[in-house]
């Protein structure tokens, strides 16, 4: 049955009118009496919730949109017109909601968010935005931004399409300011980025500066630099390029870098200086002398520089000497990239010293430092061989050493060049060692060790070397002859020396005056009044009558009704062979014995008071350096009564 509206009494027409429209209300939604739940609709008879007019509950909404930035709606994204995406949240009454926090996806080959993060919170309007830029200026084609979010636990979506449209860049012609520059001067580069004419300011974008001057380190300018309001801009500055500069620049996507030219200035040279001279050593051999790593051409070395102390390209340089005894071969050069000029001098026939001039055309000069021309190669009187112990204790002991000394000289007096080559033999014993028997010179000079070893007598003739091929070799039994020389391919100098191989046994000691050598039986010196000094004079030689090796010591023990005073020399020193009447350090005239001289002074001492004549008795004793073997021979003498 219809309802009706039933005045109240005492309510007004309009509340009357009010209730009447609120019971009708509650009459459709299944209120106003009817049983709690039940939904109204259909005919008689209807199951409950199943009937026709049933509807069902709203879902919270996700709605997505683009504008671009002047809030137009588009979805065309380009790197000239960036989109705005926005995300509209509403509840399932379609009420907005505020601070919830909004995500956005999309293919990031073809778009990027910022932030980049892609995430924002709704505002009071309900609404998420974030800005979209192509990936790249290159990208292109068609994607979707996809957005969620979630309300009272449930996950809740959108999405929308989009194109992206690559976008063409030029750059404009480039702007010098000044256009031309002086040495050492500097001018502004400027240059638009375009984007269909205009300039391009949706972004920054790097831009890259070249030029020849700058690739030769003759100019500074920033290889990028980052476009604001779609122009970029460098310093260029000259380091003394002095020509016109190539300037070419290029930016990523533009279609093709523009060029322009820069005219600069040259710089004025200010000096030239003096670099170097080879060789280091400042020093040439005489025309024709040639020798060990030597030369007859000396090359100076000279630099050019501008006002400002850099290496100065392009400036012709003239030579001169002072002196006509060497050749100058070059008059002018002119300098290399590094400002560097070069000429050479070769010797002529004299030893002398030189200097070179060079000079600018505008009058500025310098000279080089003194040059030095000698021979440099060795002569045979300035050859010097020497032993540092001429009897070693080697006749029966091996690997006794000694140095063998070798000093060259030229003509002049000066040593010969470092590096020359010595080579050293030998027919007894071994020199050298194992690697070559020779040495290098060092500033004239070098040496190698000698040492005792078979063979200890020669062969004569064996080996055969510069020194024995003008002079036979000593064939004396422990007596070694060295031979030293070098060559230049052409000339050979050398010298010899000789070194005994000294037995440790004193085997032949002579009295002087006698003839015999001495024996294991007393010498008899003859008489000598008690108190009174006897003198006498050894001489002590070797097995092969050669002297005992340097630092035998010779002593005066067993004393019997004697006292020693001295014997002098008490030590045998450094003996050369010789001959009759002088040393000969070569060997090659040594005669008789070789043997050291000792004096020896005793004094008899007969028993206080002396009543009848006595005997003193002693010994010489003599021992090895390095064996230390002792030979002893027995003296005695009379003693009478003062």
């Amino acid at each position: 049955m219809p309802h009706k509206a039933v005045a109240s009494p005492g309510l007004p027409p309009l509340k009357l009118l009010m209730c009447a429209s609120l019971a009708l209300a509650l009459a459709a939604c299944g209120g106003g009496g009817g049983n709690p739940g039940a939904v109204s609709g259909g005919g008689s008879g209807a199951t409950p919730g199943t009937g026709g007019g049933t509807t069902a509950p709203a879902a919270p909404s996700l709605e997505v949109s683009f504008v671009n930035a002047s809030g137009q709606s588009t979805n065309s994204l380009t790197a000239g017109t960036p989109l705005i995406a926005k995300a509209t949240l509403r509840d399932s009454a379609g009420r907005v909601i505020p601070e919830a926090l909004v995500t956005f996806s999309t293919d990031n080959k073809l778009a990027l968010f910022s932030p980049s993060a892609g995430t924002a919170l709704t505002d009071a309007n309900g609404v998420a935005t974030v800005t979209m830029r192509p990936a790249s200026l290159g990208a292109g084609g068609a994607a979707k931004v996809s957005v969620t979010t979630t309300v009272a636990g449930a996950t809740v979506t959108g999405e929308r399409n989009y194109s992206v449209g690559a976008t063409a860049l030029t750059l404009s012609p480039i702007t010098l300011s000044p256009a031309s520059i002086p040495a050492y001067g500097s001018t502004t580069i400027s240059v638009d980025v375009l984007a269909n004419g205009a300039r391009y300011t949706a972004q920054q974008l790097t831009v890259n500066f070249s030029s020849a001057c700058v690739n030769a380190g003759k100019a500074t300018l920033a290889a990028t630099a980052t476009t604001n309001n779609g122009t970029a801009q460098a310093v260029y500055r000259d380091l003394g390029c002095g020509t016109t500069d190539a300037i070419s620049i290029s930016a990523d996507g533009a279609d093709r870098p523009v060029t322009a030219t820069l005219p600069i200035a040259s710089p004025a040279a200010a000096s030239v200086q003096f670099a170097s001279a080879f060789p280091v050593e400042q020093s040439i051999v005489i025309a024709g002398q040639g020798g060990n790593l030597r030369t007859e051409t000396a090359t100076l070395k000279f630099k050019v520089f501008d006002i400002f102390n850099r290496p100065l390209q392009g400036q012709l340089v003239n030579f001169s000497v002072n002196t006509t005894d060497v050749k100058l071969n070059k008059a002018s050069d002119t300098t290399d990239q590094n400002g560097e000029v070069i000429t050479t001098v070769n010797s002529g026939t004299k030893a002398t010293t030189f200097r070179v001039t060079a000079s600018l055309g505008n009058g500025i000069s310098t000279m080089s430092d003194s040059i030095v021309v000698t021979t440099g190669l060795p002569v045979q009187r300035a050859f010097s061989l020497s032993v540092g112990s001429p009897n070693i204790e080697g006749w029966s002991i091996d690997n006794i050493k000694t140095t063998v000394n070798v000093l060259l000289a030229d003509q002049f007096g000066n040593p010969v060049a470092d590096g020359t080559p010595v080579a050293f033999q030998t027919n007894i014993g071994a020199v050298g060692s194992s690697d070559k028997g020779a040495c290098n010179l060092v500033n004239g000079g070098c040496f190698v060790d000698f040492r005792s070893q078979n063979p200890r007598v020669a062969t004569p003739g064996s080996p055969s070397t510069p020194c024995n091929g003008v002079t036979p070799d000593s064939t004396r039994p422990g007596l070694a002859s060295v031979c030293a020389s070098t060559t230049d391919g052409a000339n050979t100098v050398f010298a010899r020396t000789a070194i005994f191989l000294s037995g440790s046994a004193a085997s032949n000691v002579y009295l002087i005056g006698r003839t015999a050598p001495l024996t294991s039986t007393a010498t008899d010196l003859g008489s000598s009044r008690s108190g009174d000094g006897k003198v006498f004079t050894l001489q002590i030689n070797d097995i092969n009558n050669n002297p005992m090796p340097a630092g035998t010591t010779v002593a005066v023990t067993s004393l019997t009704n004697a006292s020693v005073v001295d014997v002098v020399p008490s030590t045998v020193q450094n003996v050369f062979p010789h001959n009759a009447t002088a040393d000969d350090i070569t060997g090659t005239t040594v005669s008789g014995n070789q043997g050291s001289f000792h004096q020896v002074t005793v004094i008899g001492n007969a028993p206080t008071p002396c009543v009848a004549g006595t005997v003193a008795t002693f010994s010489v004793s003599i021992t090895s350096p390095v064996a230390k073997l002792i030979t002893s021979y027995p003296f005695k003498m009379t003693l009478t009564c003062p």
